[in-house]
């Protein structure tokens, strides 16, 4: 493509009709952008578009379209084409820091987003002197682009906070240390001096602030992983300007907004991030600036207001509370029970209520109220705070902080008996107290771990929980009834299973609750009891338990995916999910109602998918369904297809990317769970799924591989006679996966089904080829992952063809090559083989080398013999070989580029593990004990010479043993 005002003009049109509404004129348009992005100049036509369009809208639509266009192309990924040329990525590179700096704030922001993708990639090594460059920049004096270098900086250094220790993060964070420490001191010394020269100028004082904060943030991810000698060396000058800006206040800068913080609060609260971060690691060195942040965040959390705005400031300015009172160092500042009752007085308690605003998420945003609640999102919430500072104070003070608040929750659930209705919100203070004193230690999967001693928490449930979960009306006092359910889901390893017992039916007959958080908890809260593990790893509810209310429980999860803001209710289908696997065969009655209800679900959320772990979910529930029915009655697979199919058909079709992976999975189960041939409706579709197009899709391999597998293993004889003109095709597949690194796996997952399967006539042809491709991948690139997936592949073929076609194979391609195999790869590394199935079939491979195949007896290769034995016998005594060379260590991790659907593994649907060997052989070595006999009686006196005088004597012993159990001698 050139820079000419033709493909300017093109492509700004195609970029107006991706902002249409009509999916028929934006979805083409997309297609466009994406047939188009490889070519050589798109990038840099992207940013001439941004930069000299007249029309607004046009540059902040072609700022996005660069933005995810980097997300989605910068990464160069190994085996695979790289997708922006060399030209396009040194011109990018050349001119996006000035473009970003020139550019209206909007589109400042996308291109300091993608200067950080491409700095994660490129910085340092391939982009020397991009801090060069940015610094500077800070000579400027204009503060537009000064901002503009810290956001970038920003990005690209906050990954500091989240990186593991290593030597080439340390060099990286020297040299930013080196460029950037001393110029940011200076400037954020001169930016505080010119906020007291522009004091009276309010619009001035908005862009140094901005600054400010985004300082502040530098200096947090500069100061993460350890203490920088500079910033050791200059801490007066940080820590005394911090103190000065905590304890500032300029009316110019407050905001009249109640809900979004101001640039004040979000310096400070900031600020109270960068003194947690030194007074919980580097605390000797900060000691002596500790007791003035502490009275500052103090009296900031004494003066602060209830709303909303102010929450990220009070709820950081706790946890620097927090964080100070857990180290042994500090406790001193807290000892007296005056300052005690002060901190719960004053800052734990008023923390602690349900304001207006949280009402208002509960009832109009409850999937955000959901995420904070429940997932541990609410880090920054006011609430959340103050209960790890409960926990923080509990570490030395549990006796006092449990007796002053014990009083607090008495009071206040006295104040609620007085008046219910007005009064609500004191008893839902008093539970989120109970509940942050009573937890030491909690996990997602098991709830509480640890309990405070002092909190009687079954007499707790009994007397304030279950009286409010029993009462007939569940719409009633909606945040209560939440408080309750959650009691049960945090405290259920803590209260008595009888009481929980009693609680299913009510947390059931609250599926149908109005309110969408009560509903969600309801249903999460059954979902996690469903999970608890009893003696011996059993569930801890069984089947029969949950029995009488099986028809209950399934009604009201399914309608209450009919209730209004519930439709692609994650929990819910998570519960329905867990239902299905805890009943077991207590579903089969309802599974023709159901299995209709999830196809119409599946069919409504494939035309636009968008919450992925209610789909993960229902497509578990599919394959519950499928397998507790058909193991009960086989023939019912039937059934479940002419459900399904229409659904996967359109789903084919339309090409939803999120959903072709789960669909090849439910397919693969169907197909495995039919006993004889294969369908013809499966038939038809087998030349599709070798269309290069679905491989081009990393989230499709593994569930495209099970596919195939499942058809060579149902399907071989009709496909050797009816399709054997696709087997070049398969061997294509194979040929494709194998040369890449990350799929290499699953190319021989596929090739051992073709020679395991497919009759041996119908593969005669293509065997020489196959093992070509073998040898000049490893010849290429040998990994440990493909040695190990080569070694079961050989011993496999050893098996299926025999011995002596294995080395006549090997030697047909070049001489001699037999003997460089066994040598070079097979005795040294046999011992890497892992996995139980894996280790049986090259034992039995082996085995068969040794005793089926008459060069090993006969020619140069007899040499061989010995050692062959000895490192078979290795196999079965000596611990595996786990070692990785150093450069491996990251090859198998599955890096899917950004927007690529990834494949997520459908647990129910798993495969069984498959021995190919399983009828053949039991036991391995008593079968190495056999073989051998048999080879002796064969050609008496040979074998006892040859492993007494070769074999070292530790695995003669073992030897010995296994010709024991055998009951067989050599002769």
């Amino acid at each position: 493509m050139e820079l000419s005002d033709a493909n300017l003009q093109t492509l700004t049109e195609y970029l107006k009709k991706t902002l249409d509404p009509d999916p028929a004129i934006r979805r083409p348009a997309e297609k466009f952008l994406e047939s188009v992005e490889g070519n050589q100049n798109y990038p840099l036509l992207l940013l001439t578009l941004l930069e000299k369009s007249q029309d607004n809208v046009i540059k902040v639509c072609a700022s996005v379209t660069f933005k995810n266009y980097i997300k989605r192309n910068w990464r160069i990924i190994e085996d695979e084409p790289n997708k922006i040329c060399e030209a396009d990525r040194v011109a990018i590179k050349a001119n996006i820091v000035h473009l970003m700096l020139s550019s209206p704030e909007q589109i400042q922001k996308q291109l300091s987003d993608a200067i950080s993708i491409i700095g994660r990639e490129d910085f340092p090594q391939k982009w020397p002197d991009l801090l060069t460059e940015m610094v500077n920049r800070f000579q400027s004096g204009d503060f537009h682009v000064i901002n503009g270098v810290l956001r970038t900086a920003h990005s690209l250094f906050k990954r500091y906070r989240h990186e593991f220790k290593s030597n080439e993060l340390w060099t990286e964070i020297k040299l930013v240390l080196d460029a950037f420490a001393l110029p940011l001191t200076n400037l954020f010394k001169a930016t505080i001096e010119l906020c007291s020269t522009h004091a009276n100028d309010a619009s001035a004082l908005r862009i140094l602030f901005s600054s400010l904060i985004l300082i502040s943030k530098l200096f947090y991810s500069l100061n993460f992983q350890d203490l920088p000698e500079f910033f050791e060396d200059n801490m007066e000058t940080w820590m005394n300007n911090f103190h000065t800006l905590l304890t500032l206040d300029n009316k110019l800068l407050q905001t009249d907004d109640e809900e979004e913080a101001g640039l004040l609060e979000l310096l400070k609260s900031q600020i109270c991030d960068n003194a947690a971060l030194y007074a919980q690691k580097y605390d000797e060195e900060f000691q002596r600036y500790l007791p003035r942040f502490v009275t500052a965040i103090w009296n900031l959390l004494v003066t602060t207001g209830q709303e909303v705005k102010y929450d990220l400031l009070v709820s950081n300015a706790i946890q620097f509370l927090a964080s100070v009172c857990e180290r042994p160092h500090y406790k001193n500042l807290f000892e007296d029970q005056n300052t005690l009752t002060s901190i719960c007085e004053k800052v734990i308690v008023p923390n602690m209520e349900f304001r207006a605003a949280d009402e208002e998420a509960f009832e109009d945003n409850s999937e955000e109220y959901i995420r904070r609640d429940l997932e541990g999102s609410d880090i920054d919430t006011r609430r959340r705070a103050a209960c790890d500072l409960v926990r923080g104070l509990c570490k030395f003070f549990e006796g006092p902080v449990t007796g002053i608040f014990s009083g607090y929750v008495n009071s206040m659930l006295q104040e609620y008996v007085k008046n219910p209705s007005v009064n609500w919100k004191h008893k839902d203070a008093a539970i989120y107290l109970v509940t942050s004193l009573a937890s030491k230690a909690q996990t997602q999967k098991h709830g509480i771990t640890q309990a405070n001693e002092l909190v009687n928490l079954t007499e707790f449930f009994v007397n304030h929980i279950l009286p409010d979960l029993k009462s007939a009306n569940v719409n009633e006092f909606p945040v209560l009834k939440a408080d309750g359910i959650k009691y049960i889901m945090i405290f259920r390893n803590q209260v008595p299973k009888e009481h929980l017992l009693v609680s299913i039916p009510l947390l059931i007959s609250h599926l149908q609750a109005e309110s969408i958080v009560v509903h969600t908890y309801a249903a999460h809260a059954l979902e996690r009891l469903f999970t608890m593990r009893g003696p011996h790893n059993a569930t801890l509810f069984t089947a029969a338990e949950i029995a009488p209310f099986v028809e209950i429980l399934l009604t009201n999860l399914f309608k209450a995916l009919t209730l209004p803001g519930s439709s692609e209710n994650e929990y819910i289908m998570k519960a329905i999910m867990r239902s299905f696997s805890l009943l077991q065969e207590a579903i089969i009655p309802y599974i023709p109602t159901l299995i209709t209800q999830l196809t119409q679900k599946l069919l409504a959320v494939s035309k636009n998918p968008s919450k992925p772990h209610f789909n993960h979910y229902m497509f578990e529930a599919i394959c519950l369904s499928i397998r507790i029915t058909c193991k009960a009655n086989p023939t019912a697979v039937v059934n479940f297809e002419e459900a399904l199919f229409l659904v996967f058909t359109e789903i084919l079709q339309n090409d939803v990317q999120e959903f072709i992976p789960y669909v090849f999975q439910v397919m693969s189960l169907l197909l495995e769970t039919h006993k004889n041939d294969i369908p013809s409706s499966y038939m038809a579709l087998f030349p599709h799924l070798l269309q290069p197009v679905l491989w081009e899709r990393t989230g499709n391999i593994p569930a495209l591989v099970r596919l195939l597998q499942a058809f060579l293993e149902r399907g071989s004889n009709t496909i050797a006679s009816a399709a054997a003109d696709k087997i070049p095709g398969l061997l294509g597949v194979f040929q494709k996966l194998i040369a890449s690194k990350a799929n290499d796996h699953q190319g021989f997952y596929l090739l051992n089904s073709i020679i395991e399967h497919l009759p041996p006539e119908s593969v005669d042809q293509y065997r020489k080829q196959i093992f070509i491709l073998l040898f000049q991948r490893l010849q290429n690139s040998k990994t440990t992952k493909f040695i190990k997936s080569f070694l079961v592949f050989i011993n496999l073929y050893c098996i299926r063809y025999g011995a002596l076609a294995l080395q006549e194979i090997f030697d047909g391609i070049q001489p001699k090559m037999f003997g460089m195999v066994l040598e070079k790869i097979i005795i040294p590394e046999i011992q890497k083989v892992s996995g139980n199935v894996e280790k049986k079939i090259c034992a039995v491979g082996i085995t068969k080398l040794l005793t089926e195949c008459p060069p090993m007896m006969d020619t140069e290769y007899t040499k061989l013999w010995t050692p062959l034995l000895q490192s078979l016998i290795g196999l079965f005594e000596l611990p595996e070989d786990d070692t990785i060379p150093d450069e491996e260590h990251f090859i198998d991790i599955e890096d899917t580029p950004g927007y690529q659907t990834a494949f997520s593994q459908l647990a129910f649907a798993g495969k069984k593990e498959h021995d190919p060997v399983g009828q053949m052989v039991n036991n391995p070595k008593i079968h190495l004990a056999q073989s051998l006999h048999k080879l002796s009686t064969a050609c008496p006196g040979r074998v006892p010479s040859m492993v007494s005088t070769s074999l070292n004597a530790e695995a003669l012993q073992y030897l010995q043993g296994y010709l024991q159990a055998a009951s067989v001698t050599l002769l």
